[in-house]
């Protein structure tokens, strides 16, 4: 009884084993989802990089959440006179900022859920990646489109040497903010839609570039054309570049960044991070972004509405 009672050693049990196990699941495998979370942030920012440097945008303004930003119109300036006797008191000059309007500037929240039966059928290549640049570019657009929003809205139309198509209108433009910021050196920046520089870019050959998910080309004058679908045909837009300013909630350094583990770089346009979500059998795309492009003054936005070339006779 005693005999059978014996248990057999397992004699393979106790051998040398080789280290490290075969497919063990190690920390590069394991990160991989914060390597793309890297190298989505890399490219949305270096697109916005881009885009601010092809614009002329030098202004940054790191904010926080829930600021509310002003709007600024041409101050009033009340001089007082300037012939003061030697030793009088010298009177008191007022400026009165104008405030157009306010836009209060949000973290905004976005998350993509991706099963793990479509990563099972087509590959996490194009379940996740190919759905993470399309969830990235529509947050691009509504930065452009709160942008385009602020410019068409606060523009003031100008008629200042009727325009005679779009050549007509980019000079109008340039002539009228050079007449507004006539106190310093300005670059101009057109906004436009297609088809009104259509023709243009047919007849002289002109090349475009793309920065931000716009296309654009720089005039001989040195004007920046911009064009887009999301501003109105019939019209062109036209501010200075150093009348538009970039406002950001920064995603990666901030308490929220830290806290929730998100990536991002050292701009901290948007923050990001991928994580699995166990219970549904699905990958998780987490992106936050508190993004602001607007005119610090509106009344430095002009509006030159397009008219027809005249055939030549």
């Amino acid at each position: 009884m005693t005999e059978k009672r014996k248990l057999k050693l397992n004699l393979q049990h106790f051998a040398a084993q080789d280290f490290p196990e075969g497919n063990l699941q190690t920390v590069p495998n394991l990160d991989n989802f914060k390597e793309k979370s890297i190298d989505y942030v890399y490219r949305f920012e270096e697109s916005l990089k881009s885009f601010q440097e092809a614009i002329g945008i030098s202004r940054m303004m790191p904010v926080q959440s829930g600021m509310t930003i002003e709007l600024m119109g041409k101050p009033t300036v009340d001089l007082a006179d300037g012939n003061v006797a030697e030793g009088e008191i010298i009177p008191l000059s007022k400026v009165t900022p104008a405030v157009k309007d306010t836009k209060k500037i949000t973290l905004k929240k976005y998350r993509k859920s991706t099963t793990g039966e479509s990563i099972q059928t087509y590959g996490a290549d194009q379940a996740v990646s190919y759905t993470d640049d399309a969830l990235i570019k529509e947050v691009q657009k509504g930065i452009r489109t709160d942008l385009f929003d602020l410019v068409q809205s606060g523009a003031a139309q100008t008629n200042l040497n009727a325009a005679n198509g779009l050549q007509g209108a980019l000079a109008t433009s340039w002539g009228a903010l050079q007449t507004i910021f006539e106190d310093d050196t300005i670059r101009v920046v057109v906004f436009a839609h297609p088809m009104d520089v259509a023709q243009a870019i047919a007849d002289k050959k002109l090349s475009l570039e793309t920065a931000f998910g716009l296309n654009y080309y720089t005039d001989a004058t040195g004007t920046v054309v911009f064009t887009s679908t999301q501003v109105a045909q019939g019209s062109v837009y036209a501010t200075a570049a150093e009348n538009l300013v970039i406002a950001y909630i920064p995603a990666g350094s901030s308490d929220l960044g830290v806290q929730f583990g998100l990536t991002s770089d050292d701009t901290g346009f948007i923050g990001m991070k991928h994580f699995l979500h166990n219970e549904s059998l699905t990958q998780q795309t987490l992106l936050v972004s508190g993004v602001l492009m607007f005119p610090e003054r509106l009344d430095g936005v002009v509006q030159v509405p397009l008219t027809e070339t005249e055939p030549v006779a």
